[in-house]
């Protein structure tokens, strides 16, 4: 029983572990993220390729065991795109996120930042967003690239001309002492790329609050589109992507403004830049899942809020009485304040106030 807890029964296409809880995002993440799948060989990738098509067939040799389809379905969803079928570039993957986003984390962080460097190193952070993105986007439907350019140049646009507003309005202020200063500067990146983030979400997914997202049954089928679910889905996204960069581009400058006071720093000025990456790259592998596992992919979304938006579109008119009869027979309101309150979060959500 210890043994099947560990390793599932193998389910292709499937999330090794439950995605339900977020102890099970994260160790799903953190295989995802795991870099040592970009050392895969190209012998061992067509190995697994061809163990997941053999279970798929039913012809799978016998004396294979669970952990290696799951592993074989590791390294093929980390290197291979699932709906082009194609390799995706290298630096691209979500293996290679930490890795390769590590280097402009530090350059982001460097001290005593020019306006040029400042330019640079947000345009590289963003550039590098935009190509992981476009590598690891959703191919079933596609997105025209006028789409992915808007959201690029929305987010650098943003995250450039924060940075370098707030480094002229600090070097400005100069009631604060040099060594405040600094550590103010060294913040200032999180809000620019946070606020670029928001940017990039905002222009890639408005057009989702208007058309609507596909909304699944519990079997996978899909049983119409919601612009409910669309604008919790976007409200999620946004979350996140303001949550991710927080540790990494605070936590940093923190540690590092009392790492450098100490006496062996003080004396060996060349380890700062070496101590200083190790940090990045401690905080950059740690909050990564961590702020990607904070929400399932797949949200559940109350049968009551879709009845709701289906009848608004119908053009009913929301009362009392009305509202009422939109309730499912399985959810029970005990009392009229029950019925105002979930009103009211409907009414947030749906924009409307009719009949109150």
């Amino acid at each position: 029983m210890a043994q099947y807890a560990a390793c599932p029964a193998f389910q292709l296409g499937r999330p090794r572990y439950d995605q339900s809880t977020f102890l099970g995002r994260l160790r799903h993440f953190v295989a995802i993220i795991d870099p040592s799948t970009l050392f895969v060989s190209e012998r061992r990738l067509r190995e697994c390729i061809k163990l997941l098509e053999d279970f798929q067939h039913g012809t799978l040799p016998p004396g294979v065991s669970d952990l290696q389809l799951w592993e074989a379905q590791k390294v093929k969803q980390a290197i291979i795109h699932p709906d082009t079928g194609e390799k995706i570039f290298m630096p691209f993957r979500m293996s290679g996120y930490v890795p390769f986003g590590t280097p402009i984390v530090v350059g982001l962080l460097l001290p005593n930042q020019t306006v040029v460097s400042t330019i640079f190193w947000q345009w590289l952070n963003q550039s590098h967003n935009a190509c992981v993105n476009y590598s690891n986007r959703n191919a079933t439907k596609p997105t025209p690239t006028s789409k992915f350019l808007q959201g690029y140049f929305g987010a650098v646009t943003s995250a450039v001309s924060l940075a370098v507003g707030l480094n002229v309005l600090i070097q400005r202020a100069n009631r604060l002492s040099p060594a405040t200063q600094i550590i103010i500067q060294r913040l200032i990146p999180f809000p620019a790329v946070a606020s670029a983030n928001i940017c990039n979400v905002g222009l890639m997914r408005h057009n989702e609050l208007s058309e609507g997202i596909d909304v699944l049954d519990g079997n996978g089928n899909v049983v119409g589109s919601s612009k409910i679910a669309a604008k919790h889905a976007i409200m999620e996204t946004a979350f996140t992507r303001v949550v991710l960069p927080m540790p990494i581009f605070v936590l940093p400058p923190i540690i590092m403004s009392y790492l450098e006071k100490l006496p062996f720093l003080l004396t060996n000025r060349r380890l700062l830049l070496p101590i200083h990456s190790l940090v990045c790259l401690a905080t950059f592998s740690l909050s990564l899942p961590l702020a990607i596992s904070l929400f399932p992919q797949m949200s559940q979304v109350l049968l009551l809020l879709l009845s709701l938006e289906a009848a608004w579109k119908a053009g009913e008119e929301f009362t009392s009485h009305t509202l009422h009869l939109s309730f499912p027979s399985s959810l029970v309101i005990k009392n009229e304040l029950q019925r105002f309150w979930v009103w009211r979060y409907c009414e947030g959500l749906l924009g409307v106030a009719e009949g109150w």
